[in-house]
């Protein structure tokens, strides 16, 4: 068989071959070795996350620490219950939500948020001072104008009042729909209430401003200029998971406990 010459189109083709498997070997290799570090990363973003949402966030205190503080439970979202025989350590709500056994489909006619499906449980993470629960963290998801909005709510103890509100995940519009991730905007919603008296759900994003007066102002948060389909994301998204598909079972065993 004759040698290949260097400069022959064989030969060259040849060394593009394996240089490029050379590369993916690198690059596959590289993948491998940095996951652990990638996931450790993501679930450090998250916990700082849901710490800041709970207004515990402090300069200087490690996100670890903080995130100790806070009591991680399992519910089943039909019921509302708390599940003991789920490590919540090892329970990932993504995942599960496409587990052909844990996960379920929500129907058309509920799924205004484009969910698709969710999982069976979901986590909750509960601020507590002796004993007693002062504010709840949960996990919502849904689609705004061109991605799916990550994010988590908190309540305070009445599980109606908003706590606070942030998104760690999305890929909304630059300079636009990204300002739900802004301080300024995330601070409207401090003090909002998501069910009238008679338990039905109210909160939602206007378009413009709340009008000074507006009867339902307790409800209704300013919307982003130039935004107004990622604001209705956000209305939807958070009506789906206070209603009956969602939490909406949680927090009414809360609000029952409480009224005992």
């Amino acid at each position: 068989m004759p040698e290949l010459k260097k400069d022959s189109v064989g030969g060259t083709l040849l060394v593009a071959a394996l240089v490029s498997l050379v590369c993916s070997s690198f690059v596959a290799s590289a993948a491998v070795l940095l996951k652990p570090y990638q996931e450790r990363n993501q679930a450090i973003h998250m916990r700082r996350n849901i710490v800041d949402v709970a207004g515990l966030l402090q300069p200087g205190v490690d996100v670890e620490e903080l995130f100790q503080s806070i009591e991680t439970r399992i519910i089943d979202l039909e019921t509302g219950a708390y599940v003991e025989d789920v490590d919540p350590a090892q329970f990932d709500e993504i995942a599960a939500a496409r587990d052909p056994e844990l996960g379920v489909i929500i129907p058309p006619e509920l799924d205004i948020a484009s969910v698709g499906k969710r999982a069976q449980y979901a986590p909750v993470y509960l601020v507590k001072e002796d004993g007693e629960i002062q504010t709840i963290v949960l996990p919502v998801r849904g689609y705004g104008l061109w991605s799916t909005m990550y994010g988590f709510i908190a309540l305070e103890a009445d599980g109606n009042t908003i706590a606070g509100l942030t998104f760690y995940e999305h890929g909304e519009t630059p300079g636009l729909g990204d300002q739900i991730a802004h301080p300024n905007w995330r601070s409207l919603w401090q003090g909002k209430r998501l069910f009238d008296e008679a338990g039905d759900a109210k909160i939602e994003v206007v378009k413009g401003r709340v009008p000074a007066g507006d009867p339902f102002e307790a409800y209704r948060v300013d919307g982003i200029s130039g935004a107004t389909l990622t604001g209705n994301g956000v209305t939807r998204l958070l009506r789906y998971w206070i209603g009956e598909h969602g939490y909406g079972p949680y927090l009414r065993r809360l609000r029952e406990a409480r009224e005992r």
